[in-house]
């Protein structure tokens, strides 16, 4: 038996097992099924085999005992920085993503017509975690803003390559979901709006979605949404400060509520200074409630406030939501919001082997926003393992077991 991370690890002595892989005894939370009960959890060649409520231990090469914990699909980030070494965001891809439970990542943008053919040799193709990419507007990416350079890749708008853009999606459909544009002013300047219909142009060349980050910007947010479409993402949707979703009375902007009714998505992307509790509250006992929930990990927050995706998972239960809702907003709404392959975001039988496991805690956890503000929660999401197309994964992204 090896021990790990408080997980009891069993090798089978089956000499023709069924499976390689089972998880076992969990409560299994995959809202792709409408299944939150105890399940067991079967893999076999990478792919999930079997679902049930009790499958035999021998019937697997390699079983991880989860009972008392929470297994979910692996979870869908839908907004990281994972250029490491590049991007001045960027952080290593494994020790953040797979390690906490996140199976498949989205960089949201870190890379742009120039820079991405290294994002896609030095990560995409090396990382364990399965990265995916937004391609920013900006031929630049986000090379440019750090804290001590705070002048964005798009503030000389000649860098707005709409022609390298297309060229470099069309070159890269099976990593580029996406278009990606910061708006924010010391990023786009006053020319946003500009800026954003060069982004609207390349997304319709190439079919793809275009996700927008809002916040602090020139022009007004009804201008900016009158650009966007059904199935484009609006990130950082729980942003204080100026050009958020609330009036100067609290109240949800009439135009947003327009949007969402017409299709555009709401992205939550905490980030370092875009989530706010004060804005979430106000938002969410208005039943504006995000699409999908994004940790927006970088250099800058991920030891603290957001941690990883659990902990932006966490806020939300905070704020009302149920666990299978959170789960749902990191797994089947992600996975169906850009267009990431088929079976990932859900534990259906045939889909990726991708899971995760979590502990589910009780007591008082305190949780602080993007401007440091504190709440306190009673409950949060540990991560424990993570599974992905059924190879064992540990807290430093290091198989504990070879199938």
């Amino acid at each position: 038996m090896l021990a790990w991370a408080s997980l009891a690890i069993t090798r089978g002595q089956s000499p023709a097992p069924k499976y390689d892989l089972l998880v076992r005894g969990g409560r299994l939370v995959d809202p792709s099924q409408s299944i939150s009960a105890a399940r067991d959890v079967a893999i076999l060649q990478g792919k999930v085999a079997r679902i049930a409520p009790s499958i035999p231990l021998a019937e697997a090469r390699l079983s991880v005992d989860a009972r008392g914990k929470i297994v979910t699909p692996g979870l869908i980030d839908l907004h990281v920085h994972v250029y490491d070494g590049v991007a001045p965001l960027g952080i290593p891809a494994d020790p953040n993503c797979i390690a906490k439970g996140v199976t498949t990542a989205l960089d949201a943008g870190s890379s742009g017509a120039h820079t991405f053919p290294g994002l896609r040799k030095y990560v995409i193709n090396v990382a364990d975690t399965r990265v995916f990419a937004l391609l920013n507007i900006s031929v630049v990416g986000q090379s440019t803003l750090s804290p001590d350079n705070p002048w964005g890749e798009l503030l000389d708008l000649r860098y707005a390559n709409v022609k390298l853009a297309v060229k470099t999606i069309e070159e890269n459909r099976d990593v580029i979901l996406g278009v990606k544009i910061r708006l924010t002013e010391n990023i786009a300047g006053r020319h946003d709006l500009d800026a954003l219909k060069l982004a609207r142009e390349a997304a319709d060349a190439v079919r793809l979605p275009l996700m927008v980050h809002i916040g602090g910007t020139f022009s007004t947010l009804p201008k900016i949404l009158e650009l966007l479409k059904k199935g484009d993402v609006i990130t950082h949707s729980y942003r204080g400060g100026a050009g958020g979703i609330l009036d100067d009375r609290g109240r949800i902007l009439t135009e947003v509520r327009r949007s969402v009714e017409s299709g555009v998505r709401l992205d939550v992307g905490h980030g370092a200074g875009s989530f706010n509790w004060a804005v979430a509250e106000a938002a969410t006992k208005q039943e504006l409630w995000p699409g999908t929930i994004s940790s927006d990990v970088h250099q800058y927050n991920v030891y603290g406030p957001v941690f990883d995706l659990a902990t932006t998972l966490s806020k939300f239960m905070h704020l009302g939501m149920t666990l299978d809702q959170v789960i749902e907003r990191a797994t089947m709404n992600p996975a169906g919001t850009f267009g990431f392959p088929q079976g990932l975001g859900t534990l259906k039988e045939g889909s990726e082997g991708d899971v995760a496991v979590f502990h589910l805690e009780e007591g008082n956890f305190e949780f602080r926003d993007a401007q440091g503000q504190a709440r306190t929660g009673h409950r949060r999401l540990v991560p424990v393992a993570t599974v992905k197309r059924g190879k064992l994964y540990g807290s430093a992204s290091i198989p504990v077991a070879t199938l």
